[in-house]
């Protein structure tokens, strides 16, 4: 159907901090992960382990803008 609202629509959200909280939540855990699997590989693939820990600073960049949003609510 056409126009029809979808139940996850964001268009007439009022306020997105609480949810981008909650995602700012999800990529301390991924940077978590990533760290740990960083961690686990050093010793072995180099390129390998050079891309998890680049990922997690991109991620870690994220979660930082994200939470400078949230908090200039």
């Amino acid at each position: 159907m056409l126009g029809a609202k979808v139940g996850n629509d964001r268009a007439d959200m009022d306020d997105p901090r609480p949810e981008l909280s909650s995602v700012s939540t999800a990529l301390d855990e991924l940077t978590r992960r990533l760290s740990a699997m960083a961690d686990a590989a050093a010793g072995g693939d180099e390129s390998l382990v050079t891309e998890l820990f680049e990922i997690e600073r991109s991620l870690q960049g994220a979660r930082r803008r994200l939470a400078r949003l949230v908090s200039e609510g």
